[in-house]
């Protein structure tokens, strides 16, 4: 297996470090399907016979095991980089796939739990931050466009999952054109199948084609300096086991968890929120299942847009006064979202867009967050630590959602108005998020490591 060693992904001179990006790409946008989820929920709702916080239990494992894995393979993943990271992210997320069926076509739920939701999980953590750090040393000049690069395509994942989903669902299940159709579990464990393969394929194309810089490497014209001069921007570095003792890594912590809980109240219930919003009096539904399911690609598409214009916004106006704005803009709409957002389709839609866009932004600034208050030193493995904070908003986020709705109903039978506790509880979060934020101030001396102390952390360079 040492050709999945770090050495032996060293760039040559003269390599474009644009070829990176789309290696990212390729696993983020893989593990994204997780974004997807809500196209085949109320499948496996009807499928187990459960209720929505038993199936969305799913989505919250894989979360959870997002974050453990990031933060306890965070400092293996900088070690041995970002091939052998990606490499073994695929064999996990497919795997995750592989019981996941297994556990609908025998239907033990417990066995979707392990599937999709733990061994998957694993896959997503490690997936997730590998190239991260990677793409950080190809863009010191711009980190927050680098982050919102490498982490894009996370939430691009469910623009291509989505549409393929509901494509695959349809041919699978011979009574898709019955009306009021719900896919069968068979066909749901059809398609877990189906992803696995794919999903494989493509990640491992993005294992064998990531690069790393090589140990002298610097972008032309890149003056250090201009970096460093602005405002929360350290020139020092802090190891990861000092950087969790500090009151800035866990105000970030808590604005991350805010944000991030507030896009999961939309995100996990997507598909039937919109329905539900616009129900008419004689029951009949004003939102089919189809377009239900372009709403959700709508929603990959902010999210997907909102890692990359918003961290690369991030680069310009701080990465503080962004956040700002994801929780504080954010607590605003989500008011008018609960209040008035089943006024108009385009309200609701528009919305939501935004929110979305914000709760994507967080996840790509937050590197270059770190990065600006922690220095460079270890900044993937202290990402991975920061990332137990969506291990938590994937807890809170679907039990909050889900609990308020189970005491509503069941999926098609409510309204717009049982959705508004739940989603004022989001702007009670967002605003104890936006405090958090405003009081992240720089980094004590006391925290800094020795210079003497510091390791080499620079690739290698490359042997001729």
């Amino acid at each position: 297996m040492g050709w999945l060693d770090r050495e032996r992904t060293v760039a040559p001179p003269g390599f474009n470090r644009w070829f990176i990006p789309p290696a990212a790409l390729a696993v983020h946008l893989c593990i994204g399907q997780a974004y997807a989820t809500s196209v085949y929920k109320t499948a496996l709702v009807k499928h187990f016979d459960a209720s929505l916080t038993e199936i969305g239990i799913i989505f919250s494992i894989a979360i959870v095991m997002l974050g453990l894995s990031a933060a306890v393979m965070g400092t293996w993943v900088d070690t041995n980089g970002p091939r052998k990271a990606m490499f073994v992210s695929a064999i996990f997320w497919s795997g995750g796939f592989l019981v996941g069926s297994l556990g609908i076509f025998s239907h033990q739920l417990w066995l979707v739990y392990l599937g999709y939701g733990a061994i998957g999980g694993i896959g997503l953590g490690i997936g997730y931050i590998s190239p991260v750090s990677t793409l950080i040393k190809w863009f010191p000049d711009r980190p927050g466009l680098a982050t919102g690069m490498a982490i894009m395509g996370f939430g691009g994942g469910a623009l291509i999952a989505s549409p393929l989903s509901s494509a695959l669902l349809k041919a699978y299940d011979p009574n898709s054109g019955a009306p009021g159709w719900v896919a069968s579990g068979n066909a749901v464990g059809m398609l877990f199948l189906t992803l696995a393969g794919i999903y494989l394929v493509y990640m491992l194309f993005g294992a064998f084609t990531i690069k790393v810089p090589a140990a002298d490497w610097t972008p032309a014209g890149f003056d250090p300096a201009k970096v460093k001069a602005k405002t929360l921007v350290t020139s020092n570095h802090v190891s990861a086991a000092n950087a969790i003792k500090t009151k800035q890594f866990w105000l970030v912590w808590i604005a991350l968890f805010c944000n991030v809980t507030g896009g999961i109240g939309i995100l996990e219930q997507a598909s039937p929120m919109i329905q539900d919003f616009f129900r008419q009096s004689n029951g009949m539904s004003l939102v089919t299942a189809g377009v239900a399911s372009g709403f959700v690609g709508l929603l990959s598409i902010a999210n997907m847009g909102g890692r990359f214009a918003w961290s690369a916004t991030s680069d310009l106006l701080g990465r503080k006064p962004v956040y700002m704005i994801y929780l504080g803009v954010g607590a605003g709409l989500y008011v008018l979202l609960a209040l008035a957002g089943s006024s108009t389709t385009a309200l609701f839609v528009v919305l939501a867009f935004v929110i979305i866009s914000f709760y994507g932004g967080g996840f790509s600034t937050a590197p270059a967050y770190l990065r600006d208050l922690f220095g460079t030193y270890q900044v993937g493995a202290i990402h991975g630590r920061l990332l137990t904070a969506w291990s938590a908003a994937g807890i809170a986020g679907p039990l909050i959602i889900n609990a308020f709705l189970d005491v509503q109903g069941k999926p098609g039978e409510l309204t717009a108005q049982a959705y508004q506790p739940a989603l004022l509880t989001m702007v009670g979060l967002l605003v104890i998020g936006f405090i958090a934020n405003l009081l992240v101030k720089p980094v004590q001396d006391k925290f800094h490591e020795p210079a003497r102390a510091l390791p080499d952390t620079r690739e290698p360079a490359l042997e001729s």
